[in-house]
């Protein structure tokens, strides 16, 4: 059975399949990814949430493709700023910024801040949704703390930056497997195994 990743960030996809390949539960299931669909439309994530994008990406998936279609939405959030960069987290240095700037901007605002000004942890939202649009959401989080400068040639997004505090790493300084392993996204998609199972054994 088919099942679309309904992003078009290669990073991700790599994630949630070696994720998704690495649980027993998922056997037999063929993941593709919107690069396996090129006509579809881009989804604007314009929602005021993690969920709201989440949700959104995995409907409009499942009801483009007939397929069930899992998306997933990831903030990073720091308290000394507010929640901040949050749900604009792929976007926070402004309109087609990239993964340096983002990286960079951030560790501008956290400037001069020390310890625990510097917490934060990634938020992760899997949306699960039905070929009819039913969905079913999970979320995961991990802990950590901004560095003061980037470490480690590993990942994407804010990993060269973010500390995994229990590891004395970033999640850039580990590898994939083992960012995998206890990742926001990990988590989240622990969630869904449930329901995985249920629609590889024809309970839906």
């Amino acid at each position: 059975m088919k099942i679309l990743l309904a992003t078009g960030n290669r990073h991700k996809v790599a994630e949630l399949i070696a994720i998704l390949n690495n649980d027993r539960g998922t056997a037999g299931f063929d993941f593709v990814s919107l690069a396996d669909f090129p006509d579809l439309p881009e989804v604007v994530e314009d929602g005021q949430t993690l969920e709201d994008n989440a949700v959104k990406k995995a409907v409009t998936g499942a009801l483009a493709t007939g397929l069930w279609a899992l998306a997933d939405d990831t903030g990073l959030e720091v308290p000394a700023l507010n929640g901040a960069p949050g749900v604009y987290s792929a976007r926070y240095a402004g309109p087609n910024c990239d993964f340096q700037d983002n990286c960079n901007k951030l560790l501008s605002e956290l400037e001069g801040k020390k310890g625990s000004e510097r917490d934060a942890a990634f938020r992760c939202v899997v949306a699960l949704s039905t070929p009819a649009g039913i969905v079913r959401i999970s979320s995961g989080k991990l802990e950590g703390r901004i560095t003061e400068s980037a470490a480690g040639g590993e990942g994407f997004g804010y990993d060269p930056i973010f500390l995994v505090t229990e590891l004395g790493k970033t999640l850039a300084e580990i590898s994939a497997d083992e960012k995998n392993a206890i990742s926001h996204r990990w988590a989240a998609v622990r969630g869904v195994r449930p329901w995985l199972e249920e629609i590889a054994s024809g309970v839906q």
